[in-house]
């Protein structure tokens, strides 16, 4: 579904991303983990459109979407649930979550969407009224998941899920990704909590340094000495 080859890519003068090459196939679940700077957010933003490759190539479903941008990616079916939620908080959550719905192909079923997401949602369904800014952290992720979800992506990306949030919502936010995995969906996971992702991934990749320098399957990588003694503290 999902290819890059051989991508450099930074800010400015600046390269973070030093030839990344991966892949994700149609229902998987493929996660990148690594440390703090190691370029994980920026491979991302690059899929997504939001930083344009200095070299190498993105296709999307055999198309060669190295150079759309970002809205463009939407419409190709790639979503982006960014680190920090990033919700407007002084709209309500339903406001929010119609927000999501802004892509051609999602406006037609916007509601039909709506009862989708909170049917897996039903914390936010009860929520509806309220200001987003006024939730807690873990509902807060929760709709921004479900914003995301309303675009009805073909690929659905999450850029630190865990991040800010306690142990025991960390838990709930990645039992909700495991719901939507089950319904088929195709998922790229960037995260720093390297158990919980690798449980959730098929596969997955890790980062250091803007360079791959593992890639093989979540349990191989769960039982990599490298791994284990980096971030797990094993």
């Amino acid at each position: 579904m999902l290819r890059l080859e051989n991508i450099h890519a930074g800010y400015g003068p600046t390269t973070i991303l030093h030839d990344i090459s991966l892949a994700v196939e149609a229902g998987e679940v493929v996660t990148i983990v690594g440390a703090n700077g190691a370029g994980k957010t920026t491979t991302l933003r690059t899929i997504a459109g939001l930083i344009r490759p200095t070299t190498g190539k993105i296709t999307f479903e055999g198309e060669d979407v190295t150079r759309l941008s970002s809205h463009e990616m939407v419409d190709r079916g790639i979503t982006l649930i960014p680190e920090g939620r990033q919700l407007f908080p002084d709209m309500t959550v339903q406001e929010n979550l119609l927000m999501g719905a802004y892509r051609k192909a999602a406006r037609q079923h916007k509601d039909a969407a709506l009862e989708e997401v909170l049917s897996l949602f039903p914390r936010v369904r009860e929520r509806l009224s309220q200001k987003a800014g006024s939730l807690s952290g873990g509902e807060q992720q929760m709709v921004a998941i479900a914003r995301g979800m309303m675009a009805r992506p073909k690929l659905l990306m999450f850029d630190e899920p865990s991040l800010g949030l306690a142990p025991i919502i960390v838990t709930q936010v990645f039992d909700v990704i495991e719901t939507i995995v089950k319904t088929g969906a195709t998922v790229l996971i960037v995260e720093q909590n390297v158990f919980h992702t690798l449980k959730a991934a098929d596969r997955g990749y890790v980062l250091e340094n803007g360079e791959i320098v593992l890639a093989d399957t979540s349990d191989a990588l769960l039982h990599n000495d490298h791994v284990r003694q980096a971030y797990l503290g094993i």
